[in-house]
């Protein structure tokens, strides 16, 4: 019943900057963790950056350290990455994450990102 609705994704310039959010369509328990992977032609999916949602703890992959902020919205099961200073490897189907309990994950549908001139 609960979907993971992304917005945020489009088309910028080298350089540029995005900011995607992802909420959930229902009210839910505070997930453990939410947090965006994406995935690129011909690769496999890879994690971007995850937050603790209780603590507020984030990690980043390294690609995208010192350019891209997590950050958490507990009271409405929103989080949102800001995406600075976006490369062209940086372009991949982004996609929101989270972990509900210890066996119980959700995923979103994906948004686009492309970054080309």
């Amino acid at each position: 019943q609960v979907e993971l609705v992304e917005s945020g994704g489009g088309l910028v310039q080298p350089g540029g900057s995005l900011r995607l959010s992802c909420a959930a369509s229902a009210s839910i328990s505070t997930p453990i963790t939410m947090g965006w992977y994406r995935q690129a032609p011909g690769k496999q999916r890879e994690v971007v950056a995850v937050i603790m949602l209780r603590s507020g703890i984030a990690n980043y992959d390294d690609s995208v350290k010192g350019r891209f902020t997590i950050s958490r919205d507990d009271a409405k099961n929103t989080v949102l990455l800001q995406m600075n200073n976006l490369k062209a490897e940086d372009t991949a189907v982004y996609y929101c994450h989270a972990k509900l309990d210890f066996v119980q994950t959700l995923w979103g549908q994906g948004t686009q990102v492309t970054v080309s001139p």
